[in-house]
């Protein structure tokens, strides 16, 4: 299976989520999708708790992943998929998977955010304040 780039980016902080959106061909995730992971996020997050969200247009379906920080130094997620042709209809997905290559770069800097922003500096504004630098990956 070759390698396709896939485009990932800040969308938007909303309080305290931060959310990102994942594209084929340099695009962003449709705003159907998007929306549709902020509503899920809204129920699927505990009340006060920080987290980031990903909406991923993927080439087989729509993807919603959902993540929030609890006790301190622990990521919590859903996952939610939806077809493509319907990118509102998201569906929690029970399963083991935990993200695919692409989403990985997202996960990655809001670890290293959260570690260095909250648990070393205890600062949470700072944490909400930095978001990752569109890239292709």
């Amino acid at each position: 299976m070759p390698h396709e780039p896939r485009h990932v980016t800040f969308l938007e902080r909303q309080g305290r989520l931060k959310h990102y959106g994942i594209g084929l061909h340099g695009k962003a995730p449709r705003p159907a999708l998007a929306g549709a992971v902020r509503a899920v996020a809204a129920d699927a997050i505990p009340a006060g708790a920080y987290g980031f969200t990903i909406a991923h247009d993927a080439a087989s379906n729509g993807l919603g992943l959902v993540y929030w920080f609890q006790d301190e130094n622990e990521i919590h997620h859903r996952i939610y998929a939806a077809p493509l042709e319907d990118p509102a209809a998201l569906e929690l997905v029970d399963g083991t998977g935990m993200a695919c290559v692409w989403e990985l770069e997202v996960i990655d800097f809001e670890r290293r955010a959260w570690l260095d922003d909250v648990l070393k500096g205890g600062d949470t504004d700072r944490y909400l304040e930095r978001a990752l630098d569109p890239v292709d990956v």
